[in-house]
């Protein structure tokens, strides 16, 4: 085998180990200690990076998530207010004013869009539970409070639930 060939192989190896230790989607149904919650609440663990949808008294479907960097967690219950398929995305004002050349929308489909194929609006603030189309954000503080998911989950998470469903969010 020539050193090329050799070469081009073990590039090829390594780009297939970077793409497969990538985030991926992955809803697991686990066993949970949060019975406090009626089934169909969405619990949100700021500390652990994880969303858990509550199925029953002992189980739940848990999803990493990416939440709110130093400073822009928040704790609390709120509701899901809307639910949107490849929303368009307007910054909120924090945002502008920390990146002011960053357009005033950027359409729903476009790769730049920060909500990645569907978000679900939380009632009481400029918060939601969305998509990204950037999954290596998945499981870190990267948002200004919003939660943040892979697309193929919240495609999931947003089939489970309906406007109205009860969301907490806990440290």
């Amino acid at each position: 085998m020539s050193m090329r060939i050799a070469a081009a192989l073990a590039a090829t190896i390594g780009v297939g180990l970077l793409i497969s230790t990538a985030a991926e989607a992955r809803p697991e149904l686990v066993g949970t200690h949060l019975a406090d919650y009626s089934p169909g609440t969405i619990v949100v663990r700021t500390s652990e990076r994880r969303l858990y949808l509550i199925l029953d008294n002992g189980h739940a479907v848990r999803y990493p998530v990416g939440v709110g960097k130093a400073g822009k967690q928040w704790a609390g219950t709120t509701k899901i207010e809307g639910k949107y398929l490849n929303p368009a995305w307007a910054p909120p004002a924090e945002v502008k004013r920390d990146k002011p050349n960053i357009p005033d929308v950027i359409p729903g489909g476009s790769p730049r869009n920060p909500m990645g194929v569907a978000a679900m609006t939380l009632a009481g603030g400029e918060y939601a539970i969305h998509g990204t189309n950037v999954p290596g954000s998945i499981g870190g503080f990267v948002s200004y409070g919003c939660i943040r998911m892979l697309n193929d989950d919240i495609t999931d998470l947003y089939g489970r639930v309906s406007v109205g469903t009860t969301v907490v969010v806990t440290r």
